[in-house]
């Protein structure tokens, strides 16, 4: 099947026309004519099945024959993690994580980050990408960047979570929570948390864990951490 998404389509549309830009892409690029059907999703959990009843360039239109919607996951999990120095390795775990599943993903700047900007234009249209290739049906929010601290002051969560790699103690991620839950895991940048933050997220009530064995680079920490709670919660 193949996706498309647009945030503009409601569930009590009848018909839906694309604009300009993607009724080009729709006739010109992938040749679809009248009568094609169309699959589309405005990232809330609903399935537009559709029929195309004008093919122009200009102005692609499309009957809609059905309405699915989908239920939310069962768990919502919220990823804070400061934006790696090479930027295709953060723009690879927001792929892989919309596949995988992920609800909210918010990039933090903390005080050994190495990338102290980051803007979310781009992040919106890769996550956007893996949304419909992966086949589903919930947009993944990226929020704007925000500071460690004002982060740690502004989220709340029943379960949250900080990785980190100092040698204190801290428990396996994957012996720490439980399925249907809310979740809110920290993740550092390259050069790790400072002690600062780490004590900061503790009296905040995040709970220190490790991710497995080995030293992660800040991307597959990441997304190790989405893998694990989706399979606890599978």
């Amino acid at each position: 099947m193949q996706l498309f998404y647009n945030a503009d389509i409601k569930n009590t549309d009848s018909f839906f026309s694309f604009d300009k830009e993607e009724s080009k892409h729709i006739v010109k690029v992938l040749r679809k004519q009248e009568n094609d059907k169309i699959f589309i999703t405005n990232g809330l959990g609903f399935l537009f099945i559709s029929e195309i009843t004008i093919a122009s360039e200009k102005k692609c239109e499309v009957k809609i024959t059905e309405i699915q919607e989908f239920e939310k996951p069962n768990y919502n999990l919220h990823i804070a993690v400061a934006p790696t120095k090479m930027n295709d390795r953060f723009e690879w775990f927001l792929e892989k994580a919309t596949e995988i599943g992920i609800q909210e993903i918010t990039p933090i700047i903390c005080e050994h980050s190495e990338r102290k900007v980051y803007k979310i234009d781009r992040a919106e249209k890769i996550i956007q990408s893996a949304m419909k290739q992966s086949n589903q049906f919930f947009l993944p929010k990226i929020n704007e960047p925000i500071s460690f601290k004002d982060f740690i002051k502004k989220t709340d969560c029943e379960n949250k979570y900080i990785a980190h790699c100092v040698e204190t103690e801290r428990k396996q991620l994957k012996k720490s929570i439980t399925p249907n839950q809310n979740y809110v895991i920290l993740i550092g940048p390259e050069g790790d948390f400072s002690e600062k933050e780490i004590q900061l997220a503790i009296s905040s009530n995040y709970h220190p864990v490790l991710l497995g064995n080995t030293r992660l680079r800040t991307e597959t920490a990441a997304l190790v951490a989405c893998h694990t709670v989706a399979l606890i919660n599978e």
